[in-house]
């Protein structure tokens, strides 16, 4: 949605993706080795503020205590670079905006395990946040179709079979039904293996394989009824002898 939303306003956004090891000089900048000189290089932080372009903080749940180095720029003041004894004031246009599968509050149930809880002073400075929901059907079919044509398919057909199913498990994940989600990136992997495998319901199993045993085959059982050109090979659903977790790949590739 950010990225989107800057496309079409053509505003530069500068994107940093947050990890447990981000710190004070991956966000304002240090000193590195250029040309045999140690130089100081602002980070992406500085480039934003001075751009007034959109700093987007992407998966910010996932960063430790040292993100309160922005609390000063998340405030509107700028930012004082002690390394370097500037202050760094941000051009007009700059803002920040933060992505977190948490909001800020950790998972419990470790479906996005990694993430941490962040300090509420940090968390208080984000004036408002919005929800991003899956988009409506009629929205998805046209990203399906969106990545078929990328994909070089032309299949309305499936492209609507695909979002009905995805839209079904949802309401069923949502009622407690189940544990696990369809999502929209997923729905573009199966387009994708289609379009390398040219078979749609090897597609479905090569890419709901990464879920356990039962929710796997609950899911290609129910697109198997949604859709009644395909069949599941059953010997290729039943559990393999190989012990849960295993795969194929090869650890040397």
């Amino acid at each position: 949605m950010v990225e989107q939303t800057h496309a079409k306003l053509k505003k530069e956004m500068v994107r940093v993706n947050v990890t447990i090891e981000t710190d004070e000089d991956d966000l304002l900048g240090g000193f590195r080795l250029i040309n045999g000189e140690t130089k100081f290089v602002p980070g992406p932080v500085i480039e934003a503020m001075e751009k007034g372009a959109t700093l987007l903080l992407d998966e910010v749940d996932l960063g430790s205590n040292k993100l309160l180095c922005l609390q000063p720029v998340l405030e509107g003041k700028g930012v004082y670079l002690k390394k370097v004894n500037r202050w760094i004031r941000p051009a007009k246009g700059f803002n920040i905006i933060a992505t977190a599968n948490t909001k800020g509050k950790g998972s419990e149930d470790g479906r996005f395990i990694g993430t941490n809880v962040l300090n509420e002073a940090f968390l208080e400075r984000f004036a408002i946040c919005l929800e991003q929901p899956y988009a409506d059907t009629k929205i998805e079919f046209k990203i399906i179709k969106g990545a078929m044509t990328k994909y070089g398919l032309d299949d309305d057909e499936f492209a609507q079979k695909l979002v009905d199913w995805a839209d079904i498990i949802r309401k069923t994940f949502y009622d407690d039904g189940i544990d696990e989600v369809i999502s929209t990136r997923r729905l573009d992997h199966i387009v994708k293996a289609h379009s390398i495998f040219g078979d749609k319901m090897k597609a479905i199993e090569m890419c709901v394989a990464r879920f356990d045993n039962e929710t796997r085959n609950a899911f290609l059982d129910l697109y198997t009824k949604i859709d009644s050109g395909v069949k599941l090979d059953n010997e290729e659903s039943e559990t393999p002898d190989t012990p849960e977790g295993d795969s194929t790949e090869n650890p040397n590739e």
